[in-house]
């Protein structure tokens, strides 16, 4: 039976995200391991309303905007491979969710 990881990376910097991103590309390429992706997301914008008081005045700041990129990506297989890339420290600025699929049939 077959294990899928999917990893989502995502963050607001996306100079890190690409650079983590690469980390875990050479990491998996180097141990042999088939790896699907990085499949960009398109970025989601958010709009995030400031009051400057907190009782319903009209008193605002200027909103605050920012942009989140995402990656995912598939490790097939060797699971100590995905595993060591599920423990790994990655940097204050990324957000990784893992999923683990079982693919095949169960004997």
């Amino acid at each position: 039976m077959t294990f899928v990881t999917k990893l989502t990376v995502q963050s607001g910097d996306r100079t890190v995200l690409e650079q983590t991103v690469e980390e875990i590309k050479a990491f998996v390429s180097n141990k042999g391991v088939q790896l699907k992706g990085p499949h960009p997301r398109p970025p989601r914008n958010y709009r995030v309303r400031l009051q400057k008081r907190l009782d319903a005045s009209e008193l605002a700041y200027p909103a605050w905007e920012y942009t989140v990129y995402r990656r995912d990506l598939e490790i097939v297989g060797r699971d100590e491979v995905a595993r060591d890339v599920a423990t790994r420290e990655f940097p204050r600025s990324i957000q990784v969710t893992i999923t683990i699929e079982r693919m095949g049939n169960a004997r």
